[in-house]
């Protein structure tokens, strides 16, 4: 019998490289005396209530509207936060980069992100909460992990993950709209996602803390766009001709 012993994912350097840039930030603003990691902060948080009319009045000015939809998902309120995303970064962003490459990976997760906040705008319009974190785009890698982790158990194990990646089929979005194993994870995650709304949460995070809204819609976004991002199959070689030539 054959064990395999080898970690579930051989993680591109992208992925580490990616969670050294969030510790590094998180490092820096440890640096900064308390009013300016306050203004830095809130200057860079995805705040509703920009939209409707007070972007002039907050950290970052106008220009915070069409920024904080991506610097958002770059700090974190504190080291468990941090922690936390950083671990689900590894797994799921090195699944998805290892399949469709390094920069697919992050634009995807960007995308995710940013959907994420508008989500968390449109179920708190006007309001003066500001968000931050990975956690948003960190759920849309995923969701776009469901479309072939099943696929990849379903061929014989999660290690197809790792050693051939492009081989796992993609789940086309209906099949995985139906299929029981999605829509179980699905259910548990938005599950967990709105017991916070009744004050429960783990790990010791504050439930009144957790944006549940954007972690439901980056999730989705995941689950629903993935297929725009993964790298095209490889090309079968053709076969040759054997026509006979007289």
């Amino acid at each position: 019998m054959i064990q395999r012993n080898e970690p579930m994912f051989n993680v591109p350097a992208s992925v580490p490289m990616a969670i050294a840039i969030l510790v590094a930030i998180h490092v820096v603003r440890t640096l900064l005396p308390d009013h300016l990691d306050a203004w830095f902060v809130v200057a860079n948080a995805f705040v509703p209530s920009r939209y409707s009319g007070e972007a002039e009045l907050l950290p970052g000015g106008v220009l915070a509207v069409f920024t904080s939809p991506l610097t958002y998902q770059l700090i974190h309120g504190d080291l468990t936060h941090l922690a936390f995303n950083s671990l689900w970064l590894l797994a799921f962003g090195g699944a998805i980069a290892l399949r469709a490459g390094s920069l697919r990976c992050f634009v995807f997760a960007l995308v995710c992100g940013i959907i994420a906040a508008f989500a968390f705008l449109v179920l708190n319009w006007g309001t003066r909460l500001p968000m931050i974190g990975a956690s948003g785009a960190i759920a849309g890698l995923m969701g776009g992990t469901m479309r072939f982790l099943f696929s990849a158990i379903d061929m014989g194990g999660i290690w197809r993950l790792r050693e051939a990646p492009r081989s796992v089929p993609l789940m086309p979005v209906m099949v995985a709209l139906t299929d029981r194993r999605v829509l179980v994870a699905t259910a548990i995650l938005i599950a967990i996602n709105l017991l916070t709304l009744v004050g429960v949460s783990a790990a010791g995070v504050d439930a009144a803390a957790i944006a549940w809204e954007s972690h439901i819609g980056g999730y989705m976004a995941g689950l629903l766009l993935f297929g725009l991002f993964d790298s095209p199959a490889p090309r079968q070689p053709k076969r040759p001709d054997l026509r006979v030539v007289h």
